[in-house]
């Protein structure tokens, strides 16, 4: 039995949205990450960790990443219908550089803030 992903797998604090680096959409490298352990993951699944998203644009994500050959979908034909999704080998590849770009967010995060901040009060 494979183990659940932690509901507190994202940090609210996380600063994905704020980073300048997006990989795909600003909910994809989050459903990467949820499915970096190499098991396959049903909808709901991914909806403890991602609580944040609606169901629509988590549909419309896994989607453009299945087109995109990052995750494959596999559905069961089974009552009721059963879907799981599982990174691809392609997919995996993202990782090094997502991780580069975490790591380059926790040492510059602070600095493109203030940047950010200074220049909404020059601009405003």
């Amino acid at each position: 039995m494979r183990a659940p992903l932690p509901p507190d797998l994202f940090d609210p604090a996380c600063p994905s949205s704020a980073t300048p680096f997006q990989i795909g959409d600003k909910w994809a490298g989050m459903i990467l990450t949820c499915l970096r352990d190499g098991q396959p993951r049903r909808f709901n699944e991914l909806r403890v960790p991602l609580r944040r998203v609606s169901s629509k644009v988590l549909s419309e994500t896994l989607r453009a990443l299945e087109r995109d050959g990052l995750i494959t979908r596999t559905a069961y034909d089974e009552i009721p219908p059963r879907v799981e999704y599982t990174i691809t080998d392609l997919g995996r590849t993202l990782f090094p550089a997502m991780d580069a770009c975490r790591t380059w967010a926790a040492e510059h995060l602070p600095a493109l803030e203030s940047a950010r901040s200074d220049y909404a009060r020059r601009t405003a």
